[in-house]
């Protein structure tokens, strides 16, 4: 059973090598971004405020998204999981590991993508015109990953302080199978 966790800047790649890994490993993928655009589709207050959040480029409570995910992990715990998008606070990060204590389980791997602004800003921009994604807009993207900076940086950088024997740092400028081929490796040293 594995069960992983996947950072990275906004663009950065993690859902695309989320979506790849848990269709190899045959486990849930849960990515909160999709969680909640999905959510903007209801209509009631929640979904209201949610899109205005998500459309001026802030985070999502970690109230609203310790809850979500919770709800969603309780299900996966026994057959294991990827994390796309959480946790991106570290009380979001102490909510999970309190979570994964209560329920027997841990994490197994951590994969951090890295890239560079100026190549990530460019494939926002490329997705948004071929998604049109609300989300996905320069002003929008510059929020975004000062966000990322400021918050889930320091997360990434905590796991990879305290769990430096399962954290990897994959190079996110690659091509889409070159990266899926570094994940993989990590497995088979493992």
């Amino acid at each position: 059973m594995y069960n992983i966790i996947f950072f990275g800047p906004p663009g950065a790649g993690k859902g695309t090598q989320a979506k790849i890994i848990s269709n190899y490993l045959k486990i849930s993928h849960l990515s909160t971004g999709d969680i909640l655009r999905n959510k903007l589709k209801d209509n009631d207050n929640l979904a209201k405020k949610l899109k205005e959040i998500m459309s001026s480029g802030n985070l999502v409570s970690d109230d609203i998204l310790n809850s979500i995910v919770s709800s969603r992990l309780i299900n996966e715990v026994k057959n294991g999981f990827i994390l796309d998008g959480y946790p991106r606070t570290l009380n979001q990060s102490e909510f999970l590991n309190n979570f994964l204590l209560e329920t027997s389980n841990s994490i197994n791997y951590i994969f951090n993508i890295q890239i560079n602004f100026e190549i990530l800003k460019e494939r926002i921009l490329k997705r948004s015109s071929e998604e049109s994604r609300d989300d996905d807009n320069i002003d929008v993207i510059e929020t975004r990953y000062n966000e990322y900076l400021n918050s889930t940086q320091k997360v990434s950088n905590y796991y990879k302080e305290n769990y430096s024997e399962i954290f990897f740092e994959i190079d996110g400028s690659l091509q889409i199978d070159e990266i899926t081929q570094k994940i993989k490796k990590n497995f088979k040293k493992t």
